[in-house]
Order: structure tokens, then C-alpha cells, then sequence
């Protein structure tokens, strides 16, 4: 599909596309919290939702969002009442914009005119879906600063350094498709997945490559599905919201219509990110094999019924992970973000730019092998040989701890709790008791370490 097929519809096929947009993000919502509490609730060998819209309870979600629309609006007495009453509408504006790039499917014929199903694409389409990320994340910054409340800051600063630090794994593992599919936009993304791909790899020459980007850039997608769920704070990444250390995170403060905005935005961006990782790496509208056996698989508005497929096949993924992980310790989080899958994401860039230099070159069999298999020799070379640290064990103590005993990961990790319940003793030298001698006289008695003197 080219560029120069969208901007020239009328005003009343525009306004459709934008209903349809904001139609399907609705709808998907609703059904995906209904589908969440579905599965959780297989998982758990309970029935979940069953009073509300028949046994299966599909007008849960429904209830669920009429209810809180007539629950009371509660601001803080501290609150910036601005700002507060701004920040959930910033979160939900940026995930229905981010949507509009997403394609749904190829051209198709609307009462006789010819138009793309699609609102609209950019040369640069990828990169608004994450600009429209990084707004999100400022409504949760206001929202949780303008609440003047302790632990919505928290959240809201939590928030936004998880968001940003996996929104930065996020645009590094789609540099590898940009690179494959020599466009930015999203419906030319999609056209490249079409046929599989021919190159010659090594000895080998004219080998057909998988179409679909997932198989052909395999680290790339398992990137991007580990950094979609830490962008969308979903379990086990929901520490912005960890109710034991935050309460609720940084809607603590929100009621009724604001609150469901917030939710309303989380639910929207786990279907933004799995309709942009369905364009990128799933090949968008295309029908799976072997549905795509049949010739008119991808044509007219079928399409649009392959891309909702594969979207409710990643929310599962989602919802699977919820039910069967527990939340990680955010130390651990914000580590595994930026001292591996960042680093990963680099090395991949690196020999996939490598690789591709190489096809482009008429080199023989003997220097393709040279090439490719002379950095991956130095790299092992360099792993085997590179001094490992000293164990936990023999590292010295510091401040007088032992590195034995009383931290996890060494001495210069984090401290815990005794594990035998032995108090140590307090860090105040003395303190003053008033008691009274067999005389009746006032007597000052001084403690020392827990200890009488």
C-alpha cells in the first residue's frame, strides 16, 4: 500500500474511520476485562463473572463502568484540582491517538468510494505510536503529583521510570524491522511481510526467509513482547501499583469517572501494543497459514477479522502472565530493563546491520563465513576469557556487616532482616529510667545497651 492512497478521503469517510477506531478500542476493552477475569477465573477453577448478562456474564465489564460513572467524585483537599482533573484525560487522548496509524486491513469499497482501512498513515507511522506512549506517561506523572498524597508521587515517579526505561527496549527492538522493511510506515510494514523474503546466507544462495518478522527476527519480537508488558505496567511488571508497597499506585486518589479514564487508558494500551506488535511482527491483516491458501483471504473486509484475531491471541498472552507469574522485586525490574534487554538489543542491531552488509556485497562463500563467523569467534574468545567477579562470600564487609550474613546478593547488596528473629541492638547508646529505691527516694538509672549500670 502506498503513502499516497491516504489524505485523499471526504470528510464523512474520515469521520467513520475515526468511530471505528474508537468503536474497536471500546468494545476491546470491555470485552478484554471481561476476558481477563474469564480466564484468571478458569485458571483459579472458579466461575468468574456469571450474574451480569447471562452465565457467562458478558455485561460485566458494562456494569462494572456504569457503576463507577455514578460513584461520588472525590478531589483531595490538597489536590491541584487542574491538573488532577487533566491527567487521566492526557493518558486516554494518548492511547486513542496512538491507534490511528494501526492498519486493519488493504483497500476496501465504502457506498463506492475506495478508501484504506486504515485513518491514516505517516512515513514515519511507528514512531507516533510511540510518541503518543510518552505522552501517556505524563498523565501519570500529574496524576500522581497532583494528588498531594505520599503515595501516588511514588507511584507516578515509579511509573514513569519503569514506562520509560522499557519504552527505550521497546523502540530499540523495532530499529531490526525498520532495517528489514526499509520503511517507518505501518501499511508499507505490513506489505513487506507479505512473501517471504530471498537471500543468500553463507554457502547458500536465493533462500526464502519466513515473511512474517516474528520468525525472521526472532530476538526482536521476543524483545518487544517483554518490554510491551513492562510499558503497560501488566503483572508481573505492575509495580507502579503494587498494593502492599504503594496502596494503589498513582491513582490512589482518583473515583469515579477519573479512575475508570485511568483504566480505561491501561486496557487501551495493552490493545495498542498488541495491534502494533500484530502489524510489525505478525504480518498485520494478512490471514495465517493456511487460511491464506485461499485466494480471497485478503481481500475486502476479512482482514479485519485476521488482525482481531491475532490481537485477542496476544491479550491472552497478558492475561496468562497475570495468572501464572508472581510480581518481581522493582530492583530486580529496572536491572533486567537496562543491563539486558537493552544490551541485547544493541549486539542484535549490531549483527543483523553486519549480516545485511554482507548480503549486499558480492563476496565468495569462503569471505561470507569470514565475515560473519570471525566477530561471533572474538566474541566467544572474549566471553571465555574475561575475569570473573569475586563470590559474594569472600567479599570484605562494609560498615561493619558481615557479607555473610544479613544481605542479599553480598556485601553490597540489600539488607534484610535477621533470619532467626534476633533483634540487634538498638543504635541508641543510653537511655534514662525513673525508678524509685526500697526508701522511696527518686533514683536515676542509666541503660546502656540494653543493659543496667
Amino acid at each position: 500500500m502506498e503513502l499516497e492512497q491516504f489524505g485523499h478521503d471526504t470528510w464523512w469517510l474520515v469521520l467513520a474511520k475515526v468511530l471505528l477506531v474508537f468503536v474497536f478500542l471500546v468494545v476491546m476493552t470491555l470485552f478484554a476485562i471481561w476476558y481477563e477475569r474469564k480466564v484468571v477465573a478458569r485458571m483459579q477453577v472458579r466461575p468468574g463473572p456469571n450474574r451480569v448478562g447471562g452465565r457467562f456474564g458478558a455485561l460485566q465489564s458494562l456494569a462494572d463502568g456504569l457503576k463507577l460513572a455514578f460513584k461520588e467524585d472525590i478531589i483531595p483537599k490538597g489536590a491541584d484540582r487542574v491538573v488532577f482533573f487533566f491527567a487521566p484525560v492526557i493518558s486516554t487522548v494518548a492511547a486513542f491517538t496512538a491507534f490511528a496509524v494501526i492498519p486493519f486491513g488493504p483497500m476496501v469499497s465504502v457506498f463506492g468510494e475506495k478508501t484504506p482501512l486504515q485513518l491514516t498513515d505517516l512515513p514515519v507511522g511507528v514512531l507516533v505510536v510511540l510518541a503518543c506512549s510518552s505522552m501517556g506517561i505524563y498523565g501519570i506523572v500529574l496524576g500522581g503529583w497532583a494528588s498531594g498524597s505520599t503515595y501516588p508521587l511514588l507511584g507516578g515517579l515509579r511509573s514513569s521510570a519503569q514506562m520509560i526505561s522499557y519504552e527505550v527496549a521497546m523502540g530499540l527492538s523495532i530499529v531490526a524491522v525498520f532495517m528489514t522493511a526499509g520503511s517507518m510506515s505501518t501499511s508499507q510494514i505490513v506489505d513487506a511481510q507479505r512473501h517471504g523474503q530471498q537471500v543468500d546466507f553463507l554457502m547458500w544462495d536465493n533462500v526464502t526467509l519466513p515473511g512474517w518478522y516474528a520468525i525472521l527476527l526472532l530476538p526482536s519480537f521476543v524483545i518487544y513482547a517483554v518490554s510491551a508488558v513492562g510499558e503497560t505496567n501488566r503483572a508481573p511488571f505492575d509495580l507502579p501499583e503494587a498494593e502492599s508497597e504503594l496502596v494503589g499506585g498513582f491513582h490512589t486518589e482518583y473515583s469515579s469517572l477519573k479512575f475508570a479514564l485511568f483504566f480505561l487508558a491501561e486496557y487501551i494500551n495493552m490493545v495498542t501494543v498488541s495491534g502494533l506488535c500484530t502489524t510489525l511482527f505478525l504480518g498485520g491483516w494478512q490471514a495465517p497459514w493456511p487460511v491464506s491458501i485461499w485466494d480471497g483471504a485478503n481481500q475486502g473486509w476479512w482482514p479485519l477479522l485476521w488482525f482481531t484475531i491475532k490481537v485477542l491471541l496476544l491479550l491472552f498472552v497478558f492475561v496468562w502472565l497475570r495468572g501464572t507469574l508472581p510480581r518481581l522485586r522493582y530492583d530486580q525490574f529496572m536491572r533486567f530493563g537496562w543491563k539486558v534487554l537493552i544490551p541485547a538489543n544493541l549486539v542484535w542491531i549490531l549483527v543483523l546491520a553486519g549480516v545485511r552488509t554482507v548480503q549486499d556485497r558480492d563476496l565468495s562463500t569462503v569471505q561470507r563465513i569470514l565475515w560473519i563467523g570471525g566477530p561471533v569467534l572474538a566474541a566467544l574468545v572474549i566471553w571465555m576469557f574475561w575475569p570473573s567477579k569475586k563470590p559474594a562470600e569472600e567479599t570484605p564487609g562494609v560498615a561493619g556487616i558481615d557479607a555473610k550474613k544479613g544481605r542479599v546478593g553480598g556485601a553490597v547488596g540489600f539488607p534484610v532482616p535477621p533470619l532467626d528473629l534476633e533483634v540487634p541492638p538498638s543504635p541508641r547508646a543510653e537511655r534514662v529510667l525513673v525508678g524509685r529505691t526500697s526508701t522511696g527516694d527518686s533514683e536515676r538509672e542509666t541503660v546502656s545497651m540494653g543493659k543496667e549500670s
